[in-house]
């Protein structure tokens, strides 16, 4: 009986085979491909490569415009090469640069006067870079992944018209459509000179020289991260601030980075806006701007004009609205629903280009996963967007998960939350004299029974680290009973989170004292 039931499902094994190498032989005489992603970043590379890997004939068509300063780079989208990798490389270089002062009272024998040079650091970066550039060209070839260094338009909801760098046209149709394009910065429209004469993070992590003195207009995390790492290498570093800081996070914690960051050297003109920016005849850039507050004009001069007035999806050349694929009109990025289809059967958007996605990378990554699956039959799982651990990788890092203490009250009432919290002092930073008092912990609740934490905020040494580990318990139901459960690893910044036990609603202080 066992033999006969082993026979039977080997013959149902070799039907399921057959049905599928039928039906995809049919997929391979009706479309070119059974999937094109146009965009080679996070999420478009990996859903390529997660479809290829389950039987999909797939290919990748990617093009990168140069910047309005003319920079360019290699496949692997913002993050590879104009954002995350680039931009924690550089941090870490400011981040040696306070250890070395710091070196000075743990016994090492350090010059007075330290230099910086930034050919050496961007050549080691840029090398770095290019390297992940290549070896995405391998993993897509490893993976049967066919590589189109074109930009692509939709002509139908199958078909795309695709341009490569000498201007030939060729057509190409796949059964599905993945649109994976990103973002790209934007600059001020209103500002004369804006363009003409800054540059953005497109162009800022590919400089061969030192910006020198820098004037960074701040609406985006990346304003604060770049001045921060400018300033950190010692940089002459200024941030125009219009409103307030780091939009969309906690604002207790935003306020912890910022006077951390102005303590330590760099300069915030705050409640400003720039006016205008001119080139002066000694090659120096003016920037003039307005005090909001006094209504006041102010003046300095700079040798880099730094914008990080937010990202626009890079939708341009899409042909979205003659197939008719829906965006949002005030913001550009296309609408889609909780399985990242589009308003167009067969296309679907990832990443920074679709409607309230996060812009994170790893976000993107595992939605273009799950889509791979989806779009074979493998699975219905959908992304789940919501308790996505970020950080910013400001001088002192700020890592946050869940939601803000704003948010929170916002959605359950002030007085159906329960906030935990703690200043603290790195052990790091004691022999250094190092200042602490932004160093902070705060854990939201809801006061409930079981206290489920809505939201967890740190700065401090390595708060992505740290962050990432805490945010599993996201995923679990996390309680405070289960963070006041959890026996800490001493001594570390991270155990300070399994010992809250003062609330901000006692009043009393909550500044940790002894071990």
């Amino acid at each position: 009986m066992a033999v006969f039931s082993r026979g039977r499902q080997k013959i149902k094994a070799l039907c399921s085979l057959k049905t599928l190498i039928c039906t995809r032989n049919l997929t391979a005489g009706k479309f070119d491909y059974d999937l094109v992603v146009i965009g080679g970043g996070s999420g478009g590379l990996a859903c390529s490569k997660e479809a290829a890997q389950l039987g999909q004939k797939v290919a990748v068509l990617d093009y990168v415009e140069p910047s309005l300063k003319g920079t360019k780079w290699g496949l692997g989208g913002t993050c590879v090469n104009v954002g995350c990798i680039p931009k924690k490389l550089m941090h870490q270089a400011a981040l040696l640069g306070t250890a070395v002062k710091d070196a000075k009272k743990y016994g090492w024998q350090i010059p007075d006067t330290l230099s910086h040079d930034w050919p050496t650091m961007a050549e080691a970066v840029q090398n770095h870079v290019k390297s992940l550039n290549w070896g995405h060209r391998v993993q897509l070839q490893d993976k049967k992944v066919k590589y189109l260094n074109m930009k692509g338009s939709l002509v139908d909801k199958h078909t795309i018209k695709t341009v490569n760098a000498k201007g030939k046209e060729m057509t190409v149709s796949a059964k599905n459509i993945v649109l994976a394009t990103g973002g790209r910065p934007k600059y001020p429209t209103h500002v004369p000179g804006a363009a003409e004469f800054g540059i953005t993070s497109d162009d800022v992590f590919w400089l061969k020289d030192s910006p020198k003195k820098t004037y960074v207009t701040f609406m985006e995390d990346v304003a604060l991260e770049c001045a921060g790492f400018l300033a950190g290498i010692g940089l002459d570093t200024t941030v125009m601030v219009r409103s307030i800081a780091l939009r969309g996070f906690d604002q207790q914690m935003a306020g912890l980075v910022t006077d951390y960051m102005e303590a330590y050297g760099t300069k915030f003109s705050w409640r400003c806006t720039p006016k205008k920016v001119e080139k002066l005849s000694s090659g120096l850039l003016q920037v003039t701007w307005t005090d909001l507050k006094t209504k006041e004009e102010h003046r300095d001069t700079f040798n880099t004009v730094l914008w990080a007035v937010g990202r626009a999806p890079e939708i341009r050349t899409l042909n979205l609205e003659k197939v008719g694929v829906e965006t949002n009109k005030e913001t550009g990025k296309v609408i889609v629903a909780p399985d990242e289809a589009t308003s167009v059967p067969n296309i679907y958007a990832i990443g920074d280009i679709a409607e309230g996605r996060p812009e994170l990378t790893p976000t993107a990554i595992r939605a273009g996963k799950l889509l791979a699956h989806r779009l074979v039959g493998q699975s219905t799982e959908l992304m789940n967007y919501e308790n996505v651990a970020t950080t910013v990788f400001t001088p002192l890092e700020y890592g946050s998960v869940g939601l803000s203490e704003e948010e929170a009250e916002r959605r359950h009432g002030k007085d159906h939350i329960e906030v935990y919290h703690a200043f603290y002092k790195p052990l790091e930073f004691a022999v250094a004299l190092r200042d602490s008092s932004q160093c902070y912990i705060k854990v939201v609740c809801l006061r409930e029974a079981g206290q489920r934490v809505l939201g967890l905020h740190f700065t401090g040494l390595n708060a992505g680290e740290v962050t990432q580990g805490f945010s599993l318990g996201f995923q679990c139901g996390l309680t405070y009973t289960h963070l006041r459960n959890t026996v800490g690893i001493h001594p570390t910044c991270a155990e300070e989170l399994t010992k809250l036990n003062i609330t901000k609603r006692s009043g009393l202080d909550a500044t940790v004292t002894g071990c």
